[in-house]
């Protein structure tokens, strides 16, 4: 490719470099801008602000104009052509979206108990059973095969996420700060009563707390549906400085049964999203104080 044939000025200039007198080639930079924005457009998005944006004053304003990363979001599937949603910044949301994907390992159960800690392991344990299981009831993702279950004495797990780890720069999570959604769904036995508990918290560095989702833990009467309900939780305008988020999750039976009949719960997410919300959202956890 003919980009191979340039070298760079150390002032910055970009100067092409013949492989022969006889190859006469021009500039690339003579090209017209939106053939260099297409040009720019199926470079790797890291390389274009690491390798191609010091090189001179043209390429980082190409580099820093919307229209390229509007373009490589509709490149990459991102949006659609007839995207109408306002976007703040597009370079932004371009690198938001590549990094899009569940934080939580292991969410459905199919590895065991593999990438979760266990805080409480009361009854008989942390058990993993396929759905539906007994007195239970299908799960709405047809994709999900298996769940956790809980004991007659208090059963916790966790996960601790390190958003630098996963790709999550501190410009990125300090200034632009998008929202993080979290979601988990458990049900009951529909012969046996439970608890069912849930607590998410986003820390510092240092894991000092700085912003936490921890609503009453909910308790479902014996003889119940057994249906699926899912809890959802955004975090939005959060204070600078999270590096860490903790999730944590499980319960008990309320019967006291030797065995596996306290809260099932499966398909745990935690989610960065490209939104970046400047006034909190609301939760919206499906949660009451008692399901019959």
């Amino acid at each position: 490719m003919f980009l191979s044939n340039l070298s760079f000025h150390k002032k910055g200039q970009c100067v092409h470099r013949s492989r022969s007198p006889a190859m006469a080639l021009a500039s690339i930079n003579e090209l017209p801008e939106n053939i260099l924005l297409e040009v720019f457009t199926h470079v790797p998005a890291r390389q274009l602000l690491l390798s191609c944006r010091p090189v001179c004053s043209l390429w980082r304003d190409l580099v820093d104009v919307s229209t390229l990363w509007k373009r490589k979001s509709l490149l990459k599937g991102f949006i659609t052509k007839d995207w109408d949603q306002p976007v703040a910044d597009w370079k932004i949301f371009f690198f938001l979206c590549s990094l899009r994907r569940n934080l939580l390992r292991n969410p459905c159960a199919e590895e065991g108990m593999a990438s979760w800690q266990i805080i409480s392991n009361g009854g008989d344990h942390w058990r993993v059973e396929s759905l539906p299981g007994a007195h239970g009831t299908d799960f709405p993702d047809s994709r999900v095969k298996k769940y956790f279950v809980t004991s007659y004495d208090l059963c916790l797990k966790s996960q601790l996420v390190d958003l630098k780890a996963e790709g999550y720069w501190e410009e990125l999570l300090d200034t632009f700060r998008p929202d993080i959604v979290v979601k988990d769904w458990f049900a009951a036995r529909a012969d046996c009563g439970c608890t069912y508990r849930i607590g998410v918290h986003l820390t510092s560095a240092d894991y000092i707390t700085l912003a936490s989702f921890e609503p009453p833990p909910v308790t479902i009467e014996q003889w119940n549906d057994a249906r699926w309900t899912e809890v959802s939780h955004t975090f939005s305008d959060y204070p600078p400085g999270v590096r860490h988020i903790l999730f944590q999750h499980g319960g008990q039976d309320t019967q006291f049964w030797a065995g596996w009949y306290g809260p099932r719960v499966t398909n745990s997410s935690i989610i960065i999203s490209h939104k970046m919300t400047r006034t909190p959202a609301p939760s919206t956890a499906q949660l009451e104080a008692t399901q019959g």
